[in-house]
């Protein structure tokens, strides 16, 4: 640590008292001792790269919002799906804003990211359910032991993988039964945090949500 340069070689400090019996003795500090406060050491550059994996239908702000908080983290993002260009968001009850696909799902390798989170949508899901590359390309998330995290119904794909079993989860509520049903414990839980996966119910819940993938991936909050 760097010394302060204005300092002599000794500092003599005087303890004043108007009761001279209470004087303390002069004390000697040496400047060895005297070192300026170090500053905050902030993170180092961020090396983590997490894919979104979407079809068309998605619900808006379920991609948008962990993808700009991954980002402001300092993440980097890549939106994956069955094809390139652009896919279309569901907001609510009318088609919302798209977003432009990163990668196509044939060119994406797991290998290369440290988490995948499957937003919800009705029909999103119900897309990448019936497509086996899909399928295939969450299974080796799950197999390598990475972070998955799935919020509303975006774990409809992970039931598909058959390798939830035994883990705590939840999600929008219709799909409970179809949960219990592939082995898992449904709880009715803002956010749960089991083993390698995080879920989450419903968009009130993105706080949660990311909050919980950030500390997951080690991410400070910006």
């Amino acid at each position: 640590m760097k010394k302060r340069s204005n300092l002599k070689n000794t500092l003599v400090a005087e303890a004043v008292s108007s009761a001279p019996e209470l004087a303390s003795p002069e004390v000697i500090i040496s400047p060895e001792l005297i070192t300026e406060a170090e500053p905050e050491v902030l993170d180092a550059e961020v090396n983590v790269r997490v894919a979104i994996l979407s079809e068309d239908g998605f619900e808006e702000c379920e991609l948008t919002s962990p993808k700009e908080a991954l980002e402001r983290a300092g993440a980097i993002v890549d939106i994956i799906s069955t094809h390139t260009g652009k896919i279309k968001s569901w907001d609510k009850n009318h088609w919302g804003h798209e977003v432009t696909v990163d990668k196509d799902l044939s060119e994406a390798v797991p290998e290369d990211y440290d988490a995948l989170i499957l937003p919800g949508g009705v029909m999103n899901p119900d897309k990448l359910r019936q497509n086996k590359n899909a399928i295939s390309f969450v299974k080796r998330f799950i197999n390598a032991g990475k972070p998955v995290a799935a919020i509303c119904h975006g774990p409809q794909t992970l039931i598909e993988t058959g390798l939830i079993e035994g883990n705590t989860m939840t999600s929008y509520p219709s799909l409970q039964t179809d949960l219990r049903n592939a082995g898992v414990e449904w709880v009715d839980k803002e956010v749960v945090h089991c083993g390698q996966f995080i879920t989450s119910r419903q968009p009130g819940d993105l706080e949660a949500f990311n909050r919980e993938l950030l500390s997951e991936l080690s991410l400070r909050a910006a």
